[in-house]
């Protein structure tokens, strides 16, 4: 008896969903619209990613060498300052890390924002063409 009536709330679950699918496709059909600036921006996120850590490593190893041991290690500061976490166990004490760093957070917001942009931009276009097709 119970088996049947779980069996009849998935029904209902079911069409309860089937309301999204509509928002699913525009949102498939929006990350469509963007797929090579995302690509490119991704590609470009990596270098930044690098060269990020690189000057980091190259401002904080003879000051921390436990911490900032390769530019590899120093990869795990970079992810956290790029996307302006900021853990707070990874932090730079030369000055001229403390200045790198403050270019670095500033990039990090565009890292945020660009993305953001780009995919918010194409649903409002996926949802203007949706409007204009049902009419």
């Amino acid at each position: 008896m119970a088996v049947r009536a779980l069996r009849i709330l998935r029904i209902f679950l079911i069409f309860k969903a089937s309301r999204y699918v509509k928002a699913i496709s525009r949102l498939s059909r929006a990350f469509g619209m963007v797929r090579e600036e995302l690509v490119m921006f991704l590609v470009v996120t990596g270098v930044v990613l690098y060269l990020s850590s690189a000057g980091i490593y190259y401002f904080e190893h003879d000051a921390q060498p436990e911490l900032f041991q390769s530019v590899f290690h120093a990869m795990w500061w970079s992810v956290a300052t790029l996307t302006t976490v900021g853990y707070g166990d990874v932090y730079p004490v030369t000055l001229g890390g403390r200045i790198f760093t403050s270019v670095v957070v500033l990039v990090g917001v565009g890292i945020v924002a660009v993305p953001t942009g780009l995919v918010s931009s194409a649903l409002s276009r996926a949802r203007i063409d949706d409007e204009y097709d049902s009419k």
